[in-house]
């Protein structure tokens, strides 16, 4: 099949490869755009393996406002030059992410960040729920344990930034999303902490008691 300039721009804007990989990928899968974009990912994991050990000092701090000052993110993402740090693409890759952080309210970064002991309680809590549903009261406990660690994954999903699905495109995760950007640049790319702030997060709010004010409105 005649891989066509429209194909290969259709499936560098889907993947953030290369035109030559694209392409590549593209003559390889006979032009069928799905098979092409699994040849895409696998190298793109490949190449990113081989560059985990290299040192990403560089990067950039950007910010993310969101609902009118009410929500905002810290985020600072390494790369390994200041070139990279200062291109188009890295600087919308730090935005998006920055935006999701904004949407998805992750906790951690990565699964190492998240204390073992939550976890242990989180188990506890999903085994109570187990047992006490009497639809499971037969099920033996290789089937419970199971059952829990789908609510642990579940759990982890929610709470850790690079396991969750992009809230722009939910068939990839962060972790896909930093994989390619590290494809597309040919360097190591790594999130490496956020804060996400939250107008009056933590704040004892004023319940006002609107029937005495009126009664002491009236005396």
């Amino acid at each position: 099949m005649a891989i066509t300039s429209e194909m290969v721009r259709i499936l560098r804007e889907k993947t953030g490869a290369g035109m030559m990989e694209c392409k590549k990928a593209l003559t390889e899968a006979d032009g069928n755009e799905e098979k092409a974009i699994e040849i895409l990912r696998k190298s793109g994991l490949a190449s990113a393996k081989k560059r985990e050990g290299r040192v990403a000092a560089e990067g950039a701090v950007t910010s993310y406002i969101h609902m009118g000052g009410k929500v905002g993110v810290l985020l600072e993402v390494n790369c390994e030059t200041d070139f990279v740090a200062r291109s188009e693409d890295f600087q919308k890759f730090i935005r998006d992410v920055a935006m999701h952080i904004c949407a998805s309210e992750p906790q951690f970064v990565s699964r190492d960040e998240v204390p073992s002991e939550l976890i242990e309680k989180e188990k506890e809590i999903a085994l109570g729920q187990a047992m006490a549903d009497p639809k499971n009261a037969n099920k033996p406990a290789n089937i419970l344990e199971k059952m829990v660690q789908g609510r642990i994954d579940k759990f982890l999903t929610d709470v850790v930034l690079l396991q969750q699905p992009f809230v722009k495109d939910q068939a990839i995760t962060i972790s896909d999303l930093v994989t390619q950007m590290t494809a597309k640049t040919g360097e190591k790319v790594s999130i490496r902490r956020f804060t996400r702030y939250k107008l009056g997060e933590g704040l004892e709010k004023r319940v006002d008691d609107f029937a005495a004010e009126v009664a002491a409105m009236n005396k």
